[in-house]
């Protein structure tokens, strides 16, 4: 089966007038469909810029990338704007849930951009994913009827609700307390126990031993990728610091 993400030398520079920032400096990353990933690094370090490349919002300035098989250097725009909406699911720390407006039309707004159809009951599939994470007692509340744990939830089951290959989730837990918090990763756990590919960035150890893979970046390189040796172990040691 071929890897969900591969790289090979990726890299991106900016451009701040006539001086140039190498973000990345070529990265050499392989995610295998069913793992549970936790990219790690400083402010600075280059992984949300990873993050934006992997997620097909940017383009890299050098390297190549392959999606699910796809080699997505050199699409259109309209070919990047698809293959966010088939391939990938988004988790974003300020949830971005539109206001005054169900959880269950929150989940299905993704669903109204898929050119394709390729899912005939946008409804049900809406439903289903709340029921996944939870919440098939919430469907008509809006935003400021749930909690923040909540909302959180509403969003995973926005990014679930196109069946992708992957999900990324950019510091999915960095607007939640201890506790919430605990709650949002077990459904990752969850899903990732279920065969869903996940990928998140976060600048916490805790909150990365939540994963089953660490990948720590400095300076734009990967400094360190290994197993976590034991998840179970992580779960309870966030859950006493938590407590704490």
């Amino acid at each position: 089966m071929a890897p969900i993400i591969e790289t090979q030398k990726l890299k991106k520079t900016f451009y701040i007038g006539e001086i140039a920032v190498c973000a990345l400096r070529g990265i050499d990353l392989i995610v295998e469909p069913g793992e549970m990933v936790a990219i790690m690094g400083a402010s600075g370090s280059g992984k949300s810029t990873l993050m934006n490349l992997l997620g097909c919002l940017d383009q890299p300035t050098g390297g190549s990338y392959h999606l699910d098989g796809i080699d997505v250097g050199g699409l259109t725009k309209n070919e990047y704007a698809d293959i966010r909406n088939h391939k990938i699911g988004f988790v974003f720390q300020g949830f971005n849930l539109l206001p005054r407006t169900s959880a269950l039309e929150n989940v299905e707004l993704p669903l109204f951009y898929d050119r394709k159809r390729r899912i005939s009951d946008p409804r049900r599939a809406a439903v289903e994913a709340l029921e996944r994470v939870g919440l098939a007692d919430r469907l008509h509340h809006e935003p400021n009827q749930l909690s923040g744990g909540q909302q959180q939830r509403v969003a995973i089951a926005r990014a679930l609700v196109n069946r992708p290959s992957i999900i990324l989730a950019d510091e999915p837990t960095g607007n939640l307390d201890s506790h919430t918090s605990i709650e949002v990763l077990e459904v990752f756990q969850e899903l990732n126990d279920q065969g869903i590919t996940v990928v998140m960035v976060t600048h916490e150890k805790d909150i990365a031993a939540y994963a089953r893979r660490i990948v720590e970046m400095l300076d734009g390189l990967i400094r360190r990728d290994e197993l976590v040796s034991d998840r179970r172990w992580a779960r309870s040691n966030l859950k006493r610091t938590g407590q704490d």
